[in-house]
C-alpha cells in the first residue's frame, strides 16, 4: 500500500506511469519496501521458502537500514504533503518498525549464521553500484550522501563505507539477538544442565 501511495504521489508530478516507475525505482527505500512486501506476502500465503530465517533476517535488516538512515540522515530535508507525506511515514517509519516487531516476535530465527550479515550486505552494495551508475548517467543521485556530483567521490565513498559498516554491525547484532531468542525459547529439560 505504501508503495502504491508513493507511486500515485509521483504520478501526480510526472503524469506518466513509465516515468513514475522509473523515478521510484531509483530509491533503496522503495526497492526494500517492495522486498519486504514480497517476503511478507509469501509468508501470508504459506509459501515455506519465504519463512527462511536467512531471507526474513536479511529483509528485516535492510528495512531497518531504511528507517535508520532516514531518521539520522534524511528526515526533514524535503517538505512533504498529501500522499507523499503518508507514503513517507509508511515507507520510512511504520514498515521498518512493524517488520522488526514481526522478526522479534514471530519469525523463525533458528539457523542464523555468522556469515549471514556478509551475504546480506550483497543487496545494499549492489544497490550502491546501481545508484552510482544510474546517478552518473542521469546526473541525479537518489540520496545526498552519495551525490558524487555535489560532494565528490571521496565523501560519497566515506559515507557509503560508514553506512556499510553500520549495516554489518547491525547484522551481527541481529544474528546474536536471534540466537539468544532461540536459546531463551528452547524448552528446559529438568535435571539436565546445559
Amino acid at each position: 500500500m505504501a508503495i502504491a501511495i508513493q507511486f500515485h504521489a509521483t504520478f501526480e508530478l510526472t503524469g506518466s506511469v513509465a516515468q513514475s516507475l522509473w523515478v521510484i525505482a531509483r530509491y533503496f527505500t522503495i526497492l526494500t519496501n517492495l522486498l519486504v512486501a514480497i517476503v511478507m506476502s509469501g509468508i501470508a500465503l504459506g509459501r515455506p521458502g519465504f519463512r527462511s530465517p536467512f531471507l526474513v533476517g536479511g529483509a528485516t535488516l535492510a528495512i531497518v537500514l531504511v528507517g535508520a538512515v532516514y531518521m539520522t540522515l534524511l528526515r526533514g530535508m524535503v517538505e512533504l504533503s498529501g500522499g507523499a507525506l503518508i507514503a513517507d511515514f509508511l515507507l520510512h517509519k511504520l514498515v521498518p518498525v512493524l517488520t522488526l516487531f514481526f522478526w522479534l516476535l514471530l519469525a523463525d530465527k533458528s539457523g542464523l549464521r555468522w556469515r549471514d550479515p556478509i551475504l546480506w550486505s550483497i543487496y545494499p552494495l549492489a544497490y550502491l553500484a546501481y545508484a552510482l551508475l544510474r546517478g552518473g548517467i542521469e546526473q541525479k543521485y537518489p540520496y545526498p550522501f552519495i551525490d558524487v556530483a555535489r560532494i565528490g567521490w571521496p565523501q560519497a565513498m566515506a559515507s557509503s563505507a560508514a553506512i556499510a559498516g553500520a549495516f554489518l554491525i547491525a547484522g551481527f547484532v541481529l544474528v546474536q539477538l536471534g540466537r539468544l531468542l532461540v536459546a531463551r525459547s528452547a524448552p528446559v529439560q529438568k535435571g539436565v544442565r546445559p
